[in-house]
């Protein structure tokens, strides 16, 4: 709680400047005293490894603005993955690998978002190499490295986009501040529900629970798990994301997207340009397209692509299950590409309005299948729980709570009916010009109309409602859950 305190003083304090001073180095200043006093309320230890990634990255980039060398920037990617695997997997091996050596590393803290400013610092150096013109001050790529909106887990910014945002001099709008705070506002309900998911209704009856407690399960509750597990990530996540971006907003900043409706996704390559869209497309710009342009046959870009897919898993952890879940989507992705081929070949078009209800529908269930093995705490609980799915027999029971598989359809027709509402809103001006207004959209009107005399009081009751039940149990979610990856 203090540190949340604090971290809002802050952003009132940084939020107060941009509204009123437009001096480049005076902003740029205060930003970064911010930044860095923020992170070292989690640890000195964590501000000082972030330092120096900051000074190793910005010389190696010197050395790339003058001499676009190839062993230049190898050396800054082994020297980025050496820090980061050294924080990252080290612990992991010193606990699983008797190695005498390898123990003093076992109780190793990982450092808070170096994964994400990690690649943000080599995304740096691929475009210093690709020639790209960035000539920022020391002190402007240390802000790039740690400012604090998307310090911990991101998204993932690029210094093309951040470097004009850093210098510009215009005074925040109070319509980028009220926009903001809107996003803000929609990021904590979207986390509390999160947390209501993770706990479940009743004290410790939760998704948390399907995975950590029961040691065994039916059908019917692999598929709930998997389908509450997705809803319970996205939200946790895509809300921390609202708070982040909407955070920048509020100060004038723009940073890129996270989510974009993902589980509208028709095919799985729409899904992964929905969902964590900043590292699924530092993957794709910075692993898949190159390695994939070095050969031609079709086959080496499916392999490249499951081999991208691979590494987007071990970014999380490296770990048997997340190698499996990134090569089971690198399958997926490449079965997509063989599929589209075939219909090329063969001009097999079915009906949209048959095929595009079919496509959703086969993509959600292969999607959320493949967060078994990226929630699951070992290897034989996700085979259990592949076999339980798989069997039909076990569909006959389960055991997880009633209340739970109403959790997560109540939460599902929810979040779907929002997503509605938001498109008949966003369509109001185009259909509001026509001579004929219908009934339906008269009625949308209004509501659009009288939007914020209804919402305020309505988000209120919401969030009280989320944080009276998760607040009153025992037990509780981790929140942030991204926070360690």
């Amino acid at each position: 709680m203090f540190r949340a305190l604090l971290y809002i003083a802050v952003f009132l304090l940084n939020l107060a400047l941009f509204a009123r001073v437009r001096s480049r180095s005076v902003r740029q200043t205060v930003l970064l005293i911010s930044t860095y006093f923020l992170y070292c309320s989690w640890s000195f230890w964590f501000a000082a490894v972030l330092v120096t990634s900051t000074a190793m990255n910005f010389l190696m980039g010197e050395l790339l603005r003058r001499k676009p060398a190839r062993a230049v920037l190898a050396m800054g990617i082994l020297l980025n993955c050496a820090l980061l695997g050294g924080f990252k997997y080290l612990p992991e091996a010193a606990i699983h690998i008797t190695f005498s050596p390898l123990q003093k590393f076992a109780n190793l803290a990982l450092p808070l978002g170096i994964s994400f400013w990690t690649f943000q610092a080599m995304s740096y150096l691929f475009d210093l190499y690709r020639g790209d013109e960035l000539n920022s001050s020391f002190l402007e790529f240390a802000l790039y490295m740690a400012f604090f909106p998307v310090q911990i887990s991101g998204p993932i910014c690029r210094m093309p986009e951040m470097l004009p945002e850093f210098r510009s001099e215009r005074l925040t709008a109070w319509s980028e501040i009220s926009r903001g705070f809107a996003r803000i506002a929609t990021g904590v309900l979207m986390m509390q529900v999160s947390r209501l998911l993770g706990q479940g209704i009743l004290s410790g009856d939760g998704i948390d629970r399907g995975f950590d407690r029961l040691t065994a399960w039916s059908g019917l509750d692999v598929w709930c798990l998997a389908f509450g597990y997705a809803l319970q990530l996205f939200f946790d996540f895509a809300g921390y994301s609202h708070i982040a971006i909407g955070a920048a907003q509020a100060l004038g900043f723009t940073v890129p997207e996270n989510f974009a409706r993902p589980f509208e996704s028709t095919t799985p390559s729409i899904f992964w340009t929905r969902w964590h869209m900043s590292l699924s497309f530092w993957i794709r710009d910075y692993v898949f397209f190159p390695l994939a342009t070095m050969r031609r046959p079709m086959w080496w870009r499916n392999f490249v692509l499951i081999v991208s897919m691979v590494l987007f898993g071990l970014w999380h952890k490296a770990t048997i299950l997340f190698l499996l879940w990134g090569c089971y989507h690198g399958l997926l992705l490449v079965a997509h590409r063989q599929w589209q081929r075939f219909r090329q070949q063969f001009d097999f078009d079915p009906p949209t309005i048959l095929w595009s209800p079919l496509s959703w529908l086969c993509t959600t269930v292969l999607i959320s299948l493949g967060w078994i093995l990226f929630r699951a705490n070992s290897l034989p609980q996700a085979q259990l729980m592949f076999s339980a799915a798989l069997s039909s027999k076990s569909y006959f029971a389960h055991h997880l709570s009633g209340s739970l598989y109403l959790l997560v359809f109540i939460l599902a027709a929810a979040y779907a009916v929002m997503l509605r509402a938001a498109d008949e809103f966003e369509g109001l001006p185009a259909q509001a010009g026509s001579q004929q207004l219908t009934t339906r959209v008269s009625l949308f009107s209004a509501i659009h109309r009288t939007r914020w005399y209804w919402i305020p009081p309505l988000y209120i009751l919401a969030l009280a409602m989320v944080f009276i039940v998760t607040h009153t149990q025992d037990a509780g979610a981790a929140q942030f859950m991204y926070r360690r990856f």
